[in-house]
């Protein structure tokens, strides 16, 4: 096994400098309507998904069937006297595409409290795991375990006409929502709590019973899970955790299955990881400066992270080239409850400083703060300090946004999907035939 490593890695890193290479001199040769540098660039840009529930824009950011942010945290029901969206009538609106009215969003909860009941082997399937185990690892496997109840998939294994297979995935996508902030919570309590569990109270919404269970019952809190599962729901069809719901589910496996998969993808760094990232780096450059650092210390920390070949993390997105709308809404939040907040104002510090020195590098298309760059903050000031599940957190907001995708998905009896692959050698072919017809 050591020769194979060896032979293996003296292979590979010829093959990624010739790649490389290719890339530069080739990169613009077009192959139909893509280039050589699209493939290499993970398709960015490239139309390839039908997604119904959001688009992303570049310069406008995300919106939901139409709607942006702003607007969402005007026009959706609120519970009364309340200042933040109920997510829950964010899903009927990715779902009918329409605004829901309050008794709309009334019924959605009282469906998912009925529906909220965890199967006993589930919890059972999360405790024989070592109490060290990530919390985005239980979360994928608590999700996992409860698959035994797929409607979906008892009704494909009894036969079901085609034309129906988006009645059964209606069903799963309910219970599966109904029941995640109940799978979630236990996580928290078991990993960061000594297994000192909170029954749901049922005369909570979705996301302030969510808090509840969590051990956080303060009304500010209830706020803020409102906003926070409303704006991380969905990020349009091509993200990994959105796409990889989409992939997976398009071969017919029920949503249990394609939600796993899906939270395996957010739980990578380059995704919803992120966030507990932001965190770290947070706290990394106060212990460096030891008080509160000044915006001269924080850009000479930020320079000193990319000299040592590190991203700021919280900074850049694939797609949009602004400001994330998300991170404006939780920076709009902090003004109102935590304006004096030490950390928070780092992140404020953060943001005046850093886009100018990362557009400096000219390496950077996008130097602005994405959503992750806020919530963490947002998060530690009331005292919900475990990085590690946060990602659980974006994943049960998440799931909103993907299943009302999968369920459109069944709907429309979208195929299979499967793209065209080709090794690099035809790939030199292809473009050396093309140069030759030039």
């Amino acid at each position: 096994m050591v020769q194979l490593k060896r032979k293996f890695i003296e292979k590979a890193q010829p093959l990624s400098a010739e790649i490389r290479q290719f890339v530069k001199e080739n990169g613009n040769v077009a192959l139909g309507s893509f280039t050589v540098e699209d493939i290499y660039a993970g398709q960015k840009g490239i139309i390839g998904l039908l997604t119904e529930t959001s688009l992303l824009d570049a310069n406008e950011g995300i919106r939901f069937r139409g709607y942006s942010i702003p607007e969402l945290r005007e026009k959706l029901p609120k519970v009364p006297g309340g200042t933040e969206p109920l997510p829950e009538g964010l899903f009927y609106l990715m779902v009918l595409g329409e605004l829901p009215t309050y008794e709309d969003v009334l019924e959605i909860q009282e469906t998912w409290r009925e529906r909220a009941d965890v199967p006993k082997h589930v919890f059972e399937t999360l405790d024989a795991l070592p109490i060290t185990t990530h919390p985005m690892t239980q979360f994928s496997i608590g999700i996992m375990a409860m698959q035994t109840d797929s409607v979906f998939a008892k009704a494909y294994r009894e036969g079901i006409n085609k034309k129906d297979y988006w009645d059964p995935t209606y069903e799963d996508v309910i219970n599966l929502l109904a029941r995640l902030p109940r799978i979630a919570a236990y996580i928290y309590r078991r990993t960061y709590k000594n297994g000192d569990h909170i029954a749901p109270n049922p005369e909570l919404d979705w996301a302030a019973n969510f808090a509840h269970m969590l051990g956080y019952d303060q009304n500010e809190f209830y706020k803020l899970m409102r906003l926070y599962l409303t704006i991380h729901a969905d990020h349009e069809g091509g993200n990994v955790s959105a796409h990889t719901t989409h992939l997976v589910g398009s071969a017919l496996s029920d949503p249990y299955l394609a939600f796993s998969a899906s939270m395996n993808g957010l739980a990578g760094p380059l995704h919803g990881l992120a966030n507990q990232e932001v965190v770290r780096w947070l706290n990394e450059l106060r212990e460096e400066i030891g008080h509160s650092p000044s915006k001269e210390e924080i850009a000479n920390y930020i320079k000193e992270t990319l000299a040592n070949g590190k991203v700021v993390p919280g900074y850049g997105h694939a797609v949009l080239r602004k400001t994330d709308p998300r991170f404006v809404a939780q920076q709009e939040f902090a003004k109102t409850y935590m304006p004096d907040d030490a950390l928070v104002n780092i992140v404020w510090n953060v943001y005046e400083v850093a886009p100018p020195i990362l557009e400096g590098t000219g390496k950077i298309k996008n130097p602005w703060p994405n959503v992750d760059a806020h919530s963490g903050a947002l998060l530690l000031h009331y005292g919900l300090n475990e990085y590690d599940f946060y990602t659980v957190l974006f994943g049960v907001s998440r799931a909103l946004g993907v299943m009302a995708s999968l369920l459109w998905d069944r709907a429309l009896g979208l195929p299979i999907e499967r793209p065209k692959s080709v090794t690099f050698e035809l790939l030199k072919n292809l473009v050396e035939a093309k140069k030759a017809k030039a």
